[in-house]
């Protein structure tokens, strides 16, 4: 049997039988996120005051949008021909001339790798845009929804993240999957710039989202809360739509992203090593077990994702959730199983090796030990945040003192997670060579994304509710009946339940990146060693810290995430004093602070959006350049070097700065949860909460940007080294030209890093 000519690339029939089903699953999971759009779509948008703030946050949001696509596309351009080009400095690999032996294989590759690098930035802008619309539409009919019942609001909310999740799994298995198909086992040359082009928008994105959103943050919470003492999505403070626009540009588009070009990626990584393996064994198994696994993942997913409503109303009482957080972990354990026997079986039928099954069910337990792993330095209701809490009551400096130890050790009890996935890899193919466990490595991130569709759901509805909560505040502000009351309380219990499953995604996300970047280590040291071989120059097969220039490599790349960090923070704190200050000036104009006067909402919204669009392109240039420099000058060995540097010191900084922010975060909530009693010092307006907010607010950039934007740094520096790697070693003797292309590109980020630090000139405002 030959379909579609698949026996070419050496399948069998099943092989080829599983490759279209692969393929039908992909368009399954669009076709179920188009069903879950109608369906929210047809819920009622609420009364003419909800809708009016709703506008507000859409036009805000669309204006964001645009500004960012801009200058996405704008750097797509010149990335294009740079990889166009790329083919024609090194010739393609061994296995490129191979399968299309008699053509042109340089203008197919230049071709291939082109397109591919198109399609996969084309896929992670869907994903992050076509997701933050939706989050949107979705916010306004949740907050209607809870004038009616819990159950109806959250299935608005978290079927609108569903509906961004069957996106990510269907674009990102369904690129992966047809690039395979018609590449073969030249696919690598192919799918690296698939993987690139995903990564690279997913870097846009999580930065000028998260600059975005915690400068908006941060201005509302500190004139708001602590200097006026208002609410925190009161309609007099004009930053308050533009906050409620951040939440979706960071969380619903920046993660969408983030989580897109990590399923891509680790699909990229491992087809790359198990290419390899093919070559060794001369068996398919290697390349189609971990699509098969993605497919099963997908399909888990659509079951888990589906049951989340009927948990909650399941009509036995004892197996009915007691809450909708009860209920996503619930379906995330449906979705788990299923995998997890579906994964044994083709293991053990089609690959004869229950090993694969195993490898999947590891990465599969990896994404859930983050679950309670990230709750328990976060939740409200575990030691860590209680700590912080009590350490509230002798003010800011302690309460930010016991946020930073609580981060700093839960960055060593997430490591050694990771670091225990890595032991059972090893233990499992010990007896094999070195390149098998490279593979299972690869394998463990399969599977831990293998529910990718859950994650970015759980992801999504925390924003989504965030927003529904704000827009029933700003609507309903004044309003005390009960009915009104009622849905206050519903909406606040699901904004609640959405900052827990955000800090947890976050968890899950930063992990993906760290195993994605590995398997991406693993795949630049045999892609150097085969470009070695065919130049037939001395081939390395490992990475030597003894040696100087490696070691400089070594530590020049664990500085980079924190300068990365610093410069993203910084762009934060800039951004953020402009917006207080806009803040301040509005809430001196008579009648604002009277309700009698409308904010100038756009005002602010332009200070975020011209301040996010400014420091995009300087900081991503770093990830970019970086890593150029050090192969050029140091050589290929010590980018190896600069490589795990990256990774090391980027999980380790990614999950401190995330967890403790989100446990400032919590520990703030669990403040203003308490009594108001100012004499007692407790709840809203008290010493105690102002020290909360305080934290809160420093944890703001550091959960919100700083530490997600490090996922796909980790990723792009990796992936720029893979495709640099080939010239790199081709052209080892610099030379008057190599010496200037480095003086130029050290040049250019001389001048990213000059342009990161002058202020933001607002030109205009955006409405």
């Amino acid at each position: 049997m030959n379909i579609f000519g698949l026996a070419r690339h050496g399948f069998n029939t099943f092989e080829q039988i599983s490759m279209i089903g692969i393929i039908v699953v992909a368009l399954i999971s669009l076709v179920y996120a188009y069903l879950l759009r109608e369906h929210v779509l047809k819920k009622d948008k609420g009364t003419e005051k909800m809708q009016e703030v709703w506008n507000a946050i859409r036009v805000g949001a669309d204006s964001y949008l645009s500004r960012q696509l801009r200058t996405i596309i704008a750097s797509i351009v010149i990335l294009t021909v740079v990889l166009f080009f790329s083919v024609y400095v090194v010739p393609p690999s061994l296995e490129a001339q191979e399968e299309f032996a008699g053509r042109n294989v340089r203008m197919i590759i230049a071709i291939g790798r082109t397109v591919a690098f198109i399609v996969g930035a084309t896929f992670s802008i869907l994903v992050g845009q076509m997701g933050m619309r939706m989050a949107i539409q979705a916010s306004v009919r949740a907050a209607s929804a809870a004038r009616n019942s819990l159950n109806e609001s959250l299935s608005i909310a978290y079927y609108s993240g569903t509906y961004t999740g069957m996106l990510t799994d269907g674009l990102g298995l369904l690129g992966g999957t047809i690039i395979f198909m018609i590449f073969g086992k030249a696919a690598p040359d192919a799918l690296l710039g698939f993987g690139f082009g995903g990564t690279l928008v997913a870097l846009f994105m999580r930065v000028g989202g998260g600059i975005y959103t915690k400068a908006a943050d941060v201005g509302a919470d500190l004139v708001g809360k602590v200097e006026q003492d208002i609410p925190e999505d009161d309609p007099r403070n004009a930053a308050v739509i533009a906050d409620l626009v951040g939440d979706n540009v960071g969380d619903c588009a920046g993660m969408a992203a983030d989580i897109f070009e990590s399923y891509e990626v680790t699909i990229v990584s491992s087809l790359i090593l198990g290419i390899v393996l093919v070559s060794l064994t001369g068996e398919m198994k290697w390349i189609v077990y971990p699509l098969i696994i993605r497919a099963i993942g997908v399909i888990s997913s659509i079951m888990g994702t589906f049951a989340v409503p009927i948990w909650m109303k399941f009509p036995i009482k004892f197996l009915r959730a007691h809450d909708s957080e009860e209920a996503m972990f619930r379906s995330y354990e449906v979705s788990s199983f299923n995998t997890i026997i579906w994964s044994f079986v083709v293991a053990i039928i089609y690959a004869g090796d229950w090993r694969l099954g195993m490898l999947t069910t590891i990465g599969v337990g990896l994404a859930v030990a983050f679950n309670p792993l990230t709750s328990y330095f976060t939740s409200t209701k575990k030691p860590p945040v209680k700590e912080i809490v009590k350490s509230a009551d002798t003010g800011s400096a302690t309460l930010i003192l016991s946020g930073l130890s609580v981060g700093m050790e839960s960055s060593v009890w997430a490591l050694i997670v990771i670091s225990i996935s890595f032991i059972f890899a090893l233990l499992l193919f010990n007896a094999e060579a070195p390149i098998y466990v490279m593979y299972a490595v690869s394998m463990i991130g399969i599977g831990m994304l293998s529910h990718t569709g859950n994650n970015v759901a759980m992801d999504s509805f925390g924003p989504i509710s965030d927003n529904a909560n704000g827009i029933g505040e700003m609507a309903w502000h004044g309003m005390e009946d009960d009915e009104t009351k009622e849905a206050r309380q519903i909406m606040a219990d699901l904004d609640a339940v959405g900052n827990t499953t955000k800090a947890i995604t976050k968890g899950i996300a930063i992990a993906s990146a760290v195993i994605a970047a590995v398997s991406l280590f693993a795949s630049y040291m045999i892609d150097v060693g085969r470009v070695q071989l065919q130049l037939n120059v001395p081939v390395i097969d490992s990475i030597r810290i003894s040696e100087t220039n490696v070691f400089v490599g070594l530590l020049i790349g664990g500085a980079l995430p924190w300068l990365f960090s610093a410069l993203n923070i910084r762009a934060v704190s800039r951004a953020a004093g402009q917006v207080v200050d806009e803040v301040r000036r509005q809430f001196r104009i008579p009648g604002v602070m009277e309700g009698t006067v409308k904010p100038d909402y756009a005002k602010v919204v332009g200070i975020s959006t011209e301040s996010a669009q400014k420091e995009l392109v300087p900081i991503a240039l770093l990830a970019v350049i970086i890593p150029l420099i050090v192969g050029m000058v140091l050589q290929v060995e010590a980018l190896g070097g600069f490589l795990a540097g990256v990774i090391l010191s980027g999980q380790l900084l990614a999950v401190f700065l995330s967890n403790a922010g989100g446990a400032w975060d919590n520990a703030k909530k669990t403040i203003e949860d308490e009594p108001r009693d100012l004499a007692a010092n407790t709840g809203k307006g008290s010493e105690r909460h102002k020290a909360g907010v305080v934290g809160d607010t420093v944890g703001d950039p550091l959960k919100d940007t700083a530490g997600p934007a490090l996922n796909p740094m980790i990723k792009v520096v990796n992936l720029v080294s893979l495709l640099a790697a080939p010239v790199i070693v081709k052209y080892q003797e610099l030379g008057i030209v190599g010496w200037i292309v480095v003086a130029v590109l050290f040049a250019i980020v001389t001048w990213a890093f000059l342009q990161s630090k002058k202020p933001v000139e607002i030109k205009k405002n955006l409405d």
